[in-house]
């Protein structure tokens, strides 16, 4: 098969093939930019490979431009890339490698393109084209690659059992090409990964959270979350997540496989936004549900305060899986630690008072937090699910009237601490805390409202009942 026509359409092949000709190299685009081409998936990345030094290839390449190309040259692994406005293009000398059992290092050497081809992770990573100009645009596919393609098929080029355990990434990787593409998993391929699971342990879990996200980022998360469980990949990565699975009975009371209603929550956030730290938080949400499961013979099965605990276990999780402690881990934790609050709300009965509470409790992830809740409605009755969503329907309307009305969300006190000891000579103290925290209860009750002539009206009256009288109050 030629993809003359395919290359023809970026200059940058053209102007490769006849730079390696000059210099007498064997030169092939290989990997992923072939695979996406031929799938017409978009790709951003272009990896060159040559029979020979693929580091002075770049350098001529990049010294062929009338323009500056910024040129990155990374010796110790004989690579290097230029970028070309939005395309990252790499060029490496073929070569071929191999391991220790005890090492993710390969030992490296150079290669033929065949020996280059066998050391990539799958068929569909392993077919090149040629961009010399005696067989340009020419697909070299050794292992059946196009096959394995239109068969929807994750298969190893060679032995799977080799492949994974010169790097148990791979095992990560099938899984996440499998998720993105939609593909199966060769059955021997597949059984290679559950053979070697436990070798996922000499793995950094920075470049294991890497083809994680890529899994979650998909656009359903949960096949490939179903891979990872039935390979047992999960259980080296994420065991709180394993321990959701399985379902207690107790006579004729039993509770729904949390396991599953997560990937369902996961799917569900999934079909409405990109973010990944709310696609984390729906995988969390119901994290601490085995650590609060009790059983209680008159409502069955209970997971009191799962929300708070589970809020308290995302900092441990994240810390040991190398995902940021930050900003986006205190927002993750913050959707697990409220997302059962609105559910609370849709009585007709419920006050101004608890959706101002809530609002102040969200802030701004007060929209996000309803996506997570009405993510969170699974059943296989329809009616049930229309139902609640149009139960959270009338709270989001209520969470408007009020936010319109009260302006409470990302609340900031009327009257400031510092304007507070300014007014009664104070220095920083319990009680002007106290004065502050009843003036923002006040506001949330519906005492007064949120503006600064009835916080300080109600803050002088609190300080008269405490004793203290206002500083320079004869020159006022």
């Amino acid at each position: 098969m030629n993809f003359k026509e395919s290359l023809d359409q970026l200059e940058i092949f053209g102007r490769v093939g006849r730079i390696a000709d000059k210099m007498g190299l064997e030169t092939y685009v290989v990997g992923g930019y072939v695979r996406d081409l031929i799938l017409k998936r978009p790709s951003k990345d272009i990896d060159f490979v040559c029979v020979g030094s693929g580091i002075a290839l770049a350098q001529e390449v990049a010294d062929s431009f009338v323009e500056h190309v910024p040129l990155s040259v990374f010796k110790n692994f004989g690579t290097a890339n230029i970028r070309l406005e939005d395309w990252e293009v790499e060029f490496v000398g073929a070569r071929k490698e191999s391991y220790r059992h005890d090492s993710r290092k390969p030992i490296v050497e150079d290669g033929t393109l065949q020996e280059d081809q066998e050391r990539r992770d799958f068929t569909i990573n392993a077919m090149a084209i040629s961009v010399n100009s005696h067989n340009y645009g020419d697909l070299i596919d050794p292992f059946g690659g196009m096959a394995d393609i239109k068969r929807k098929i994750i298969r190893t080029p060679t032995d799977p059992i080799i492949t994974f355990s010169d790097d148990p990434l791979r095992m990560m990787r099938a899984i996440r090409f499998a998720a993105q593409l939609r593909f199966d998993i060769e059955p021997d391929t597949f059984l290679a990964i559950v053979h070697d699971a436990h070798r996922l342990q000499i793995v950094s879990a920075e470049r294991i959270i890497d083809e994680m996200n890529k899994i979650i980022m998909t656009d359903k998360p949960s096949y490939g979350f179903k891979l990872l469980f039935v390979s047992k990949l999960l259980q080296e990565i994420f065991p709180e997540m394993v321990e959701l699975q399985g379902v207690d009975s107790v006579g004729d009371k039993s509770h729904k496989d949390n396991f599953y209603h997560t990937l369902q929550v996961l799917d569900n956030i999934a079909a409405v936004t990109d973010n990944i730290w709310l696609r984390w938080a729906a995988i969390m949400h119901d994290i601490a549900k085995p650590a609060t499961k009790r059983f209680n013979q008159k409502v069955g099965w209970t997971f009191h305060g799962h929300e708070d605990k589970g809020a308290k276990m995302v900092p441990t999780i994240f810390r040991r899986m190398k995902l940021p402690m930050d900003e986006r881990m205190k927002y993750v934790q913050k959707l697990v630690r409220l997302h059962l609050r609105p559910i609370a709300l849709v009585s007709d009965k419920v006050t101004d008072a608890a959706i101002r509470r809530l609002l102040f409790d969200a802030g701004n992830d007060i929209d996000d937090l309803m996506k997570l809740c009405r993510a969170d409605i699974t059943s296989k009755n329809n009616n049930k699910v229309q139902r609640f969503l149009s139960n959270f329907d009338k709270v989001e309307q209520k969470i408007l009237e009020v936010e319109e009305k009260d302006n409470v969300r990302n609340f900031q006190p009327p009257v400031s601490g510092k304007e507070i000891m300014d007014l009664f000579g104070l220095k920083p103290s319990k009680i002007v805390g106290d004065l502050k925290e009843e003036i923002k209860e006040a506001i949330l009750e519906g005492q007064i409202q949120n503006n600064k002539d009835e916080a300080l009206n109600l803050l002088y009256k609190l300080a008269a009942q405490k004793g203290l009288s206002r500083k320079n109050h004869e020159n006022e």
